[in-house]
């Protein structure tokens, strides 16, 4: 019978890393956590207590209240989406997270996605970006088989920018049609109706399996002043479409309720009617355990400067229980490392860039710089992430990545046919990937390891992540590179022009500077949120919960019969 032969790794901090520069990376990362954590105040507050002063004179409850409610005492929220529209104004306003909350939260024990509108932006509209924002919510549901709670509080598209939010692909209506993939893959969805729900905010709750309106809530195609324009009948929105409607007449909703707390205790009870959570099963006999080396480390482990190396297995000692792992194929492509650990009880794959300098064992006695992909290192990966599909463990890829190797040689050993298998493999993997974005997440390299782009469930970034395809040092360079000798110094004698490459290559480079800086990523939904490297730990936690969470919605092997054991037993040198 194979056994998972998780091993001890990692070592005291003072045994690898002098205390003093470990110290010095914590006071940064300090800094920018205070930075992190003051930002997600101001968009957790809204528009400021002004608005929410009128949502309670209007005996409502806000939308952070409401989540308070609706999650387990104590539980932790999740959010996804913080900095959506960050940094970006229409007109003379602001759309803080874009106007709705997302989030994986706990109730009555079990992980669910929380999709609800912010009442105190705009009366809950939608703007630029809030569908694309919900629809992703609604994809990580539907990829975890989580259940669905939207609390609808929506006054419809925020019009002065509809051109940039109704049409398109990606616009409005694709919230609908998401609606309906999760009711067809019988993922439940459950509404709670808490104010105005117009036109597009009353199609959302529709299709859910459960309605409940409140006593001030109403869901209409069009609101009382279009249908006065439109047909000079004078009527509030409530008699259009208010609950003595929808629940005693049409039947587009279930219940009505006298409140938002009563609406939320019934959406609590519809939770805890649903099966209990299969992680437990899915432990296979073990339990959670905290990592040996505490998680709080890694914030010191891990220096801003990107060109600096640190010790890719003391990060992962510090994130797996225990600080166990099963590293596969430690001898083959070391660049790069490939494994299994249990993140609370519960067994996921890791893959992670090495830092650093390494053994080049193509060139005997020659060193080559980690944090880059050669052809065995691509093979590996690609090898283990579609055993661990196989086998149905999930994925968390640990980005930190300066992109493919490059020149003649790396031409002719076939690295484009070796990353077209990674990226083919990725793509057609259907076990949950989880991408976290470290340092540096650089060109193709990006994309090999589970990048945005290959659909991971969850991509994270943290407070010092750079995503590009190259250094802005390097693309002024490019640019100019035809008023550049071969050691890039410019080469022209006129002071005057001289100045102008100057200032030139200094604009392109400040502009990718804050091209890659993570805000601006996050703003444009290019990751999905923003975490300290203290927070990983507990994100990881929840994450794997999440992918086990479910029964029947995808292939689990036992770990006996792991395709991981083949790999393992043909890798062993004999003797």
């Amino acid at each position: 019978m194979a056994k998972v032969p998780l091993t001890p790794i990692g070592r005291p901090v003072d045994a690898f890393l002098d205390l003093e520069s470990f110290a010095h990376v914590r006071q940064e990362r300090a800094e920018r956590d205070a930075t992190l954590q003051a930002n997600r105040a101001k968009v957790h507050a809204g528009w400021g207590t002004k608005y929410a002063d009128r949502v309670h004179q209007k005996d409502k409850l806000t939308t952070r209240e409401r989540l308070a409610l609706l999650c387990d005492e104590g539980s932790e929220l999740f959010e996804v989406g913080t900095f959506v529209n960050w940094g970006k104004s229409f007109g003379k306003v602001e759309s803080p997270a874009a106007g709705v909350v997302t989030a994986f939260g706990r109730v009555h024990g079990r992980w669910t996605m929380v999709i609800a509108n912010d009442n105190t932006v705009a009366s809950g509209s939608w703007w630029p970006q809030t569908p694309e924002k919900i629809e992703r919510a609604q994809q990580m549901a539907l990829r975890l088989r989580l259940p669905v709670v939207y609390l609808v509080d929506c006054s419809g598209l925020y019009l002065p920018e509809q051109s940039r939010s109704f049409p398109g692909r990606t616009g409005a209506g694709h919230i609908f049609q998401k609606n309906s993939l999760l009711s067809a893959q019988g993922v439940p969805q459950i509404a709670g109706v808490f104010g105005d729900c117009i036109a597009g905010g009353g199609y959302m709750p529709i299709i859910s399996d459960r309605v409940y309106m409140t006593e001030q809530a109403y869901m209409v195609i069009a609101g009382a002043a279009l249908i006065k324009g439109a047909k000079s009948q004078h009527l509030s929105s409530l008699d259009i479409g208010g609950p003595e409607v929808h629940v005693a007449q049409s039947a587009c909703a279930d219940e009505r309720v006298p409140d938002d707390r009563a609406a939320i205790a019934k959406i609590r009870a519809e939770l805890e009617r649903l099966p209990t959570s299969a992680t437990e099963f899915y432990r296979f006999g073990g339990e959670s355990a905290p990592p040996h080396f505490s998680a709080s480390e890694i914030e010191g482990l891990i220096p801003g400067d990107h060109r600096m190396a640190y010790e890719a297995d003391e990060l992962l000692a510090r994130l797996v229980d225990e600080s166990l792992f099963w590293e596969i194929l430690p001898d083959r492509g070391r660049e790069m490392i490939v494994g299994v650990g249990r993140v609370g009880g519960l067994y996921l794959g890791f893959v992670a860039n090495r830092q650093g300098l390494i053994d080049d064992p193509d060139h005997h006695g020659a060193k080559k710089p980690a944090g880059i992909l050669y052809k065995e290192g691509i093979a590996k990966v690609s090898a283990f992430s579609r055993a661990c599909d196989a086998d149905g463990i999930p994925i968390v890829w640990l980005q930190d990545i300066s992109g493919f190797d490059i020149g003649l040689e790396a031409e002719a050993q076939g690295l484009l046919g070796y990353g077209s298998s990674l990226i083919y493999t990725n793509s057609t993997n259907t076990v949950p990937m989880f991408t976290v974005l470290l340092r540096k997440a650089s060109g193709a390299g990006y994309y090999a390891m589970a990048g945005m782009p290959y659909e991971p469930v969850v991509q994270l970034s943290t407070p010092i992540t750079r995503l590009s395809v190259m250094e802005g040092r390097t693309l002024a360079i490019a640019t100019y590179n035809t008023k550049l000798d071969d050691d890039f110094e410019i080469v022209t004698t006129d002071p005057a022009e001289r100045a102008e490459i100057e200032a030139g290559m200094r604009a392109v480079e400040d502009r990718i500077e804050r091209d890659m800086d993570p805000y601006q990523a996050a703003s444009q939904m290019d990751t999905d949120e923003i975490v300290r490297f203290g927070e990983l730990r507990p994100w990881l936690v929840a994450l794997a919960e999440m992918a086990y969470q479910s029964i029947g919605s995808r292939r689990v092997k036992n770990p006996r019969i792991w395709s991981l054991h083949d790999i393992a037993a043909l890798s062993r040198p004999r003797g």
